[in-house]
């Protein structure tokens, strides 16, 4: 039962994996001929990715849970799932916001000339992600509060991007998704609230009193109606006011 919680670990580093192969699977036509020439079209299955992640996400909640339930805490297991978090959601957020840069790119003129030096701005989300996880090891203050944006928050608002966009029918956002600049500024922002000290609530729950718990629920009514009425482009404003809720509620988040 000890390498019970590590296996949900290791579940989530083999569902990030399974994002990446999706997110790689870039929309490009590739020609065969065995018998002749044979055009084969590969659609954007970067939507799919999204899944995963999020399973990735559940499973990564469940190893810690698992591990208490069975008293088999380790600081293995604390290193291996960080690991695992770089992966899931770092490394495959980072290659989600670079085909949506490629994207952005390929709807200009000349989108087939870019330099991969456009795109690779995206490569600053997993670098974060490891920075925030390694701070995150080396220090026992963060169970009750974060200082700076927990990598699965950021890594399943970056998720959301693709189930957006490929279930919208609104041109606003669908143009503000393939906008390079918007995509620039979003790198930036997630990595500095990975990297930066902001004190931000954790959900965990110290006991069930409203007082003490009642950002918590407030988000928690956030997030449902927003569902409601906003399904995917819910994700992005529950987490704009989880970073409000833990700002206007600092003396109880910290």
């Amino acid at each position: 039962m000890k390498q019970l919680p590590n296996l949900f670990t290791l579940l989530n580093l083999f569902f990030g994996c399974i994002a990446i192969i999706f997110i790689l699977q870039n929309g490009i036509s590739v020609m065969y001929s065995p018998d002749g020439a044979q055009l084969v079209d590969m659609p954007e299955k970067i939507w799919m990715a999204s899944l995963f992640m999020a399973l990735a996400a559940l499973v990564d909640f469940l190893d810690g849970f698992v591990a208490r339930l069975f008293k088999a805490t380790s600081d293995k297991g604390k290193q291996l799932d960080s690991l695992a978090d770089v992966v899931s959601f770092g490394v495959a957020p980072g290659l989600i916001l670079y085909q949506f840069l490629r994207m952005s790119f390929m709807k200009q003129e000349d989108g087939l000339e870019v330099s991969m030096l456009w795109l690779i701005p995206a490569l600053i989300v997993p670098c974060a992600a490891a920075y925030r996880l390694a701070k995150f090891n080396i220090d026992s203050s963060q169970q009750y509060i974060f200082k700076g944006m927990p990598s699965p928050a950021a890594g399943l608002l970056i998720a959301s991007l693709p189930l957006i966009y490929w279930h919208t029918d609104s041109e606003p956002i669908l143009k503000l998704l393939l906008n390079k600049w918007f995509l620039y500024a979003l790198i930036l922002f997630i990595s500095y609230l990975m990297v930066s000290n902001l004190f931000l609530m954790s959900l965990k729950f110290k006991d069930f009193s409203i007082k003490n718990n009642l950002p918590k629920i407030i988000l928690l009514i956030i997030a449902i109606v927003a569902a409601v009425f906003l399904k995917w482009l819910a994700v992005p404003v529950v987490f704009i006011f989880y970073i409000l809720l833990s700002l206007a509620f600092k003396n109880k988040t910290t």
